[in-house]
């Protein structure tokens, strides 16, 4: 959008959010008019130029600048301090091997998920808690739609145009989360990327449909992580791809009993998200060639264990866990998209 379309907008006009319409520059849902005073505040918790570019569209060689997201945050209702991690959400997407425009304009619906992690989740007060995916939040919902008006406005990713879902997904609205370090018996997400635990990260993933994973009454670590391996590998979702596992603190807390590591917690999903040769065939997701690259004698969801990305986040009551599959690995080429951190203030 020009300088001479944002002058046009006064923020305190409902004439305004009806232009934002017109314009076409909204999620279907209102958006906050991008008065200049407020981008000016989003754009002052930057240190580099305005029209420094963060991201460029692979596809359609389209830049994203500093300005641009702003005007994009604002928009999403995001407060100026939530502005870095947009920032650095972008510049881990352009990443490879994310594959930033085969995950946006896929059949398969995809959505970049992003995990925050570390000292900023508290200092801006988003949600690592109960209804974790849910509404009520503004840090997590307002960054989250933050990342769908600018794949939408900038990239122009339109869907039914140059976005091809299928059925879509709730989270191309907003998917955003944190991780909860309170209650993670293992290492952090940021401290897992390599940074000190005082220096934030943000890690993106390009998922799917969310699988809700119940278990109530397991109390081992085997009976949560083969139920959570089980719903990996059902003959939907199953595939070279990665997979997001959100552990709920019950969980988490039933399998750090067992002293399991982090690792020796994805290696169990990984030896057990599995699907026989006969099973992949019935189903006509049988693939001679996929079956020689993992070069087992059962199809694992993922090539090897560090294909699962494992992150602690809910409530405190109730045996519900998570799985999110990843945009996939195709059959033709293993083109893929993989989960990338960046740090958010360094």
């Amino acid at each position: 959008m020009a300088d001479s379309e944002l002058e046009t907008i006064n923020d305190n006009s409902l004439e305004a959010i009806d232009y934002c319409y017109e314009q076409g520059w909204t999620d279907g849902l209102p958006v906050i008019p991008p008065e200049e005073s407020r981008v000016e505040k989003m754009l002052a918790m930057e240190g580099r130029p305005r029209e420094t570019v963060i991201a460029t569209h692979p596809a359609t060689s389209l830049d994203l600048t500093i300005k641009g997201a702003a005007v994009n945050a604002v928009m999403a209702g995001c407060l100026p301090e939530y502005f870095p991690i947009v920032v650095a959400a972008f510049e881990a997407m352009t990443k490879e091997p994310f594959n930033f425009h085969a995950s946006t304009a896929s059949t398969g619906g995809s959505a970049p998920l992003l995990i925050v992690s570390g000292p900023i989740v508290n200092e801006i007060g988003m949600n690592s808690g109960a209804n974790l995916f849910g509404p009520g939040n503004r840090a997590n919902a307002t960054i989250g739609r933050t990342i769908r008006l600018i794949i939408m406005n900038i990239f122009r990713m339109t869907p039914g145009i140059a976005d091809k879902s299928t059925q879509g997904n709730p989270g191309k609205y907003s998917f955003c989360i944190a991780e909860r370090a309170e209650k993670n018996p293992w290492s952090n997400l940021n401290e897992e990327l390599g940074y000190p635990p005082e220096i934030s990260s943000v890690t993106v993933f390009a998922g799917g449909g969310f699988v809700n994973v119940e278990n109530h009454g397991g109390n081992t670590a085997e009976a949560i992580l083969e139920t959570i391996a089980d719903a990996m590998a059902n003959s939907g979702c199953i595939s070279l791809g990665q997979s997001a596992v959100i552990l709920a603190p019950e969980h988490a807390e039933i399998i750090s009993r067992s002293d399991f590591s982090k690792d020796e917690v994805k290696s169990f999903l990984f030896e057990h998200a599995t699907r026989s040769e006969e099973k992949m065939k019935s189903t006509g997701k049988y693939n001679k060639r996929e079956f020689k690259i993992q070069g087992k004698s059962r199809f694992h969801r993922g090539l090897s264990a560090s294909d699962i990305l494992l992150v602690v986040g809910g409530g405190d009551a109730g045996g519900h866990s998570s799985f999110i599959p990843s945009w996939s690995r195709t059959r033709a080429s293993l083109m893929q998209s993989e989960a990338i951190g960046v740090c958010i203030d360094c």
